[in-house]
């Protein structure tokens, strides 16, 4: 005599549980791992230029500001500020003066480097409230150490690089001053 075998609902959604379960497990611990990489990304790149914001032109500085437009989203209106506080920003730094022989450049300079300032500052409140940071716009403006003789150090190679391309273009000379040796 054979015996039928009937499976009820209940069978079939343990037949499937037992399959699924673990599939659906890993695909969860994927996500999980997926969304904790990209807001660690996300971290990294705050905090490079919370700890380079006292000297915007360094390499790692620059890095983090040539991530932000690959690890923050349009689609997420948070970020999306973080992409308009960067547009601003980038457009800003793109304008600087560049005329060293405008007598009004050290004026120019001084005010673009405020407003560079500012703008950098929009940038990090902005990103802190989305990676939720609390920082308020003083303590990140003022909040960083950079010593003086960074800042000099920083200039002068400024000064050296543009200056040495100035004579080597030919729009600049050396001057040369002739002295007699006494002989004894």
């Amino acid at each position: 005599m054979e015996k039928e075998i009937t499976m009820t609902i209940s069978d079939w959604a343990m037949i499937a549980a037992v399959i699924l379960g673990p599939i659906l497990a890993v695909q969860t611990q994927k996500w999980i791992e997926s969304f904790r990489a990209e807001h660690e990304r996300k971290k990294w790149i705050f905090k490079t230029l919370m700890a380079t914001r006292g000297t915007p032109v360094s390499p790692t500085h620059v890095q983090a500001l040539n991530m932000i437009d690959l690890e923050f989203s349009a689609k997420v209106p948070k970020e999306k500020a973080v992409l308009e506080a960067w547009k601003i920003y980038l457009d800003h730094l793109c304008s600087g003066p560049n005329n060293l022989q405008d007598q009004d450049y050290k004026t120019k300079l001084d005010a673009w480097s405020n407003k560079s300032q500012d703008c950098l500052v929009d940038l990090l409140h902005t990103m802190g409230q989305v990676l939720k940071y609390d920082f308020d716009k003083v303590q990140l403006k003022k909040g960083a150490y950079t010593p003086q003789g960074h800042a000099e150090i920083e200039l002068e190679q400024t000064m050296l690089r543009k200056g040495t391309i100035e004579v080597l273009a030919g729009r600049r000379t050396l001057p040369v001053e002739l002295t007699q040796r006494e002989q004894k």
